[in-house]
């Protein structure tokens, strides 16, 4: 099939350099790019492994958490020590 594309100028950079590292005729690289890119689109996204917190027994607490005000007078008085 033959047609006419307009390519933007960072793309046709990009495409410059690939071409010349690679050695290949842009038609075939538009092909291969094209390519690529539309399974890309087509394919099901991967599902990421989801993201787990390790968790630690840290022992009983040396203040009373309960109580908010409490708690922080307690940080208060520890920090004037």
């Amino acid at each position: 099939m033959r047609t006419t594309l307009t390519i933007d100028e960072d793309v046709a950079v990009q495409l410059d350099r690939l071409r010349r590292k690679r050695g290949l005729s842009l038609k075939r690289l538009v092909n291969e790019a094209l390519r690529r890119g539309l399974q890309s689109m087509v394919e099901q996204p991967k599902r990421k492994k989801p993201f787990r917190t390790r968790t630690f027994d840290l022992g009983k607490p040396l203040i009373n958490l309960d109580n908010v005000a409490e708690a922080l007078a307690a940080v208060d008085c520890n920090g004037r020590n």
